[in-house]
């Protein structure tokens, strides 16, 4: 693997492929084993993802906190270590086009690439999760504490209380526990009827067993550990002025306020859908999974972007080991349309790929109906910041949409709602929802922010160089 970039300002390659999580890295394999020259471009230090960052470099002691789970991506990063594939970490994708260019930094310098195929492998980032307070210091996502522990080994400090819902909150109360932190409390907005709702996908559960015995497994270690556990809670507030000092819910009846140092919020993950948004290709909102799904072909051709794919949860969220398939499915089709493989062996590598994701996509449909996210922490009261780069309220849009703003680039407009440092990535989907709810339509009515590139930062002085 290659930590410098080629100088050269403009290179032709066969593929190139974004993110190296576990679809990226599938795909780069998948390619390379098939004779085709890749170069993958990464965001982080070292392969992995977040699902598998820091792998490369983790010691022991993280990997026996991180379990199993963790550890399975050594397979993949392996997988990348060929003399085909290019790997360039600490490198930031700002644009690609349909053409199939793509602009990139790379410690202060720009360069470009043109490729055959291009594979997005952005991956999922943390639904938004806006209630009461969370701007305070202290409040975090769940996803953001589990990055903290695996590039660093270090714990948040205690009492800490785990609110939300979904198979990473238990994981990771479980790695605090095997880390020593003291965990005040987990509060999971899980109900009964999200339990009803989720029996109407039991199949889901025969598809992957597996999974089933884990999850029941992380329950019963936090039970096992006298961890309080609190279901079917609603009525989440952050209370404190310089930081968090209580975390204020109600379950079984009845209000509790419960001291807190950190409190970590989870209700699931959405793809990273910026890189597709701005391509202008088209995008629907899945009411299963809450979010906007890029339009694709059933291997992941973007619509209206020929040879340009989105894999893994970039694409619809299926977790780890699915996105691995996926994105080595990409990879065998692009190596066929390249000539590496013949239509035979293309048709059955994807057969008995799509038979695994069949299943994943069963299981997935359970997962999103017992897990899923209350409309009251999608869809906050008026007082709430949504926004919070520009500390906009979704009073402030509710306000907006009186007055005619229909949708989220007209609120932009009006508010600046979306134009921070994070291009709208922790407002977007809420911006929508909020939208369309005071104006009493579907969310696929409201649409999306208009994402420009640069996607990511880049300084003035790149893009001069560009």
């Amino acid at each position: 693997m290659n930590d410098s970039i080629n100088p050269t300002a403009h290179q032709q390659v066969d593929v190139v492929i974004v993110g190296a999580g576990p679809s990226g890295m599938a795909a780069a394999a998948a390619c390379a084993e098939n004779g085709l020259s890749v170069v993958v471009l990464d965001e982080q230090p070292g392969p992995g993802g977040q699902i598998y960052r820091g792998i490369t470099t983790a010691s022991r002691h993280i990997r026996r906190t991180l379990g199993s789970d963790y550890c399975a991506g050594d397979t993949l990063v392996e997988g990348i270590r060929n003399s085909r594939i290019d790997y360039r970490p600490n490198t930031s994708v700002w644009e690609v086009t349909k053409e199939k260019y793509l602009h990139l930094t790379h410690q202060g310098r720009s360069s470009y690439l043109q490729a055959r195929h291009i594979v997005l492998a952005t991956g999922a980032m943390e639904r938004p999760f806006p209630i009461p307070g969370w701007t305070l210091p202290g409040v975090m996502t769940v996803g953001a504490a589990q990055i903290l522990l695996k590039t660093t080994g270090v714990a948040t400090i205690g009492p800490v209380v785990l609110a939300g819902c979904g198979p990473l909150l238990y994981l990771l109360a479980t790695q605090y526990l095997s880390a020593g932190v003291q965990i005040a409390a987990v509060v999971d907005t899980t109900g009964w009827a999200d339990y009803r709702n989720a029996l109407r996908h039991a199949d889901g559960i025969a598809a992957d067993p597996h999974s089933v015995v884990k999850g029941l497994k992380l329950l019963r270690a936090l039970r096992k550990a006298k961890v309080p556990f609190f279901k079917n809670a609603s009525g989440f507030k952050a209370i404190g002025e310089d930081r968090i000092r209580q975390f204020q819910f109600q379950a079984g009846g009845r209000m509790h306020c419960i001291d807190a140092n950190v409190l970590l919020l989870h209700h699931g993950v959405v793809p990273n859908t910026q890189f597709t948004w701005s391509l202008r290709v088209p995008h629907e909102w899945s009411a299963q999974q809450l979010c906007w799904l890029a339009e694709t072909s059933p291997i992941g051709e973007l619509a209206e972007a020929k040879d340009i794919f989105v894999a893994g949860d970039g694409a619809v969220i299926l977790g780890a080991p699915a996105a691995a398939l996926h994105g080595k499915a990409i990879g065998v089709e692009i190596s066929y349309r390249q000539g590496r493989l013949p239509k035979a062996g293309r048709d059955q590598q994807l057969a008995d790929l799509e038979r695994l994701l069949g299943k994943a996509r069963r299981f997935r449909r359970f997962l999103d109906a017992l897990y899923r996210p209350k409309l009251a922490h999608r869809v906050p009261a008026d007082e709430v910041f949504v926004c919070r780069c520009e500390e906009v309220t979704a009073g402030a849009l509710r306000s907006y949409v009186a007055l005619g703003c229909h949708g989220p680039n007209q609120t932009k407009s009006f508010s600046r709602c979306g134009m921070g440092p994070c291009q709208g990535r922790q407002c977007g989907l809420s911006v929508t929802e909020i939208i369309a709810e005071e104006r009493g339509v579907e969310p696929g009515t409201v649409g999306y922010f208009r994402i420009r590139p640069p996607v990511k930062q880049v300084k003035l002085g790149e893009l001069a160089e560009d």
